[in-house]
């Protein structure tokens, strides 16, 4: 079994000393554990093998069509959602989410009803209204993205992704989280992100609160063309640094006299998705990659990301290109085309395992703590930082986070009930956060502190 060592310091409220730390061991939480454990290779290869059977899942394809076309197999996504809801006493819901796109001279030539399969697994404390999402595209291509009627596996694009969610909608719509979460297969990824835009768009006006995207793209194959790697122990997060929605100059000034262009909410989302699944997963290393995707490529990520919501993307560490927008043929020797003898579902079940003890542990968690601070009053070789409780959520402590500034992930975590902490440690020489703790020891998202120029003193108590 994989552990995780972490240093806990449990002197609080006064000035912590080498002397006070102990090593402590993360266990794993039996709930999420035990669900690991039901991800199941042969289910994804299922539902692979059946959206494959619909010949073409192109946006452009036939929404009429009960055997062949996008129609049906959103139909049957829909179905699979519904049937899922069966064992969730009521919390699981399923939809159809449609818009409408009229011809844009681009990748749209004539007028189109994109439709989104969406299933919601609804958080059980009403205080809570945190959003997890985990996304998948439906839709694919042949070479040409206008290609509407020839034959498009698709099983890796996305069909890899679409099954990952509808795993996690199985397993997790039997057991209960304080936070929501949705699943989702979207389509017209193909035609411009069009279905996560739509989302998205819909998100932001109607002021979701959605704490975390984890969009599945290409994940259940493992080698690649050219350099002719084979590797499945590997799963790339791609995430942004600085958000992509607008800041102004002071947050900008800010964000550069601390150093922190590389602690976008994103980038904390990789971190946590590194920790946490290589906690739970045998045998897979998460591999950080410090841009929003790929060259010349682009998610269902992005849409959340330039809406200013935290959202990374998951996918294979070595891609294959013959496999990917091409028609199936052999050309020169080389088979190219996205088919499922392509497919490596150990690999892909391990990856979905990684989305699933990710999606449970943050809906198990409470929300961040709030207004998190570090005080700089004054010159000195120690740390102060102070915060005010989660607003939602059973929250036993909080874990103070430390890394050097070079270091790409936390290296150090020093747990507390209270709302501060005093470390022998410089400021000038570590970058530190916060993260809230659940009664099962489920830990939250991370907060950055904001620098206060003021040494906050407790009021003396009155004289008798």
């Amino acid at each position: 079994m994989k552990k995780l060592l972490l240093i806990a310091i449990l002197n609080i409220g006064t000035y912590c000393t080498t002397q006070a730390q102990s090593t402590v061991i993360i266990q794993k939480d039996p709930q999420i554990e035990k669900m690991v454990t039901e991800v199941s290779a042969d289910s994804m290869k299922n539902y692979i093998t059946k959206l494959v059977s619909y010949g073409t899942r192109n946006t452009l394809s036939s929404v009429t069509d009960s055997k062949r076309g996008i129609g049906a197999a959103r139909n049957w996504v829909l179905s699979k959602f519904q049937c899922f809801a069966k064992s969730s006493g009521g919390r699981l819901t399923a939809k159809l989410d449609t818009s409408s796109y009229q011809p844009d001279g681009k990748r749209i030539d004539v007028p189109v009803i994109l439709t989104n399969v969406v299933a919601t697994l609804k958080g059980t404390d009403p205080n809570d209204h945190r959003v997890f999402v985990i996304s998948g595209h439906m839709d694919n291509m042949r070479t040409s993205v206008m290609d509407r009627e020839g034959d498009a596996p698709g099983a890796n694009d996305d069909g890899s992704g679409s099954a990952a969610v509808l795993e996690c909608a199985r397993i997790m719509s039997k057991e209960s989280f304080p936070a929501t979460i949705i699943f989702v297969t979207v389509c017209g990824e193909e035609q411009g992100l069009l279905g996560s835009t739509f989302m998205a768009e819909n998100a932001k006006k109607n002021k979701m609160e959605i704490a975390a995207v984890l969009n599945n793209d290409i994940m259940g194959s493992n080698n690649s063309n050219e350099t002719n790697i084979i590797e499945n122990t590997k799963i790339r997060v791609f995430s942004e640094g600085l958000p992509a929605t607008e800041m102004d100059s002071k947050q900008l000034t800010a964000m550069r006299a601390m150093g922190l262009e590389n602690d976008g909410p994103s980038r904390q989302l990789a971190r946590y998705i590194k920790e946490v699944g290589e906690r739970y997963v045998e045998n897979l290393e998460v591999f950080m990659v410090y841009r929003p995707d790929r060259f010349l490529r682009g998610g269902d990520q992005l849409p959340y990301q330039q809406r200013g919501f935290t959202a990374v993307r998951i996918t294979e560490m070595n891609e294959n290109f013959y496999h990917q927008h091409q028609d199936v043929r052999v050309e020169n020797g080389i088979a190219y085309g996205d088919v499922i003898a392509n497919m490596d579902f150990e690999y892909l079940r391990k990856n979905t395992a990684l989305n699933l003890s990710n999606l449970a542990n943050l809906a198990k968690s409470p929300s961040v703590p709030q207004e998190v601070s570090i005080t700089v009053a004054g010159l000195g070789n120690s740390s102060s930082l102070n915060w005010k409780p989660a607003a939602n959520g059973k929250t036993k402590g909080y874990y103070v986070m430390m890394r050097e500034t070079t270091s790409p992930v936390w290296q150090k975590k020093f747990y507390t009930t209270a709302t501060e902490m005093k470390l022998p440690y410089s400021k000038d020489n570590y970058f530190f956060a916060v993260q809230s703790v659940s009664t099962d020891g489920n830990e939250g998202l991370v907060v950055v502190p904001s620098v206060v120029r003021e040494t906050k003193t407790t009021t003396p108590p009155a004289k008798r």
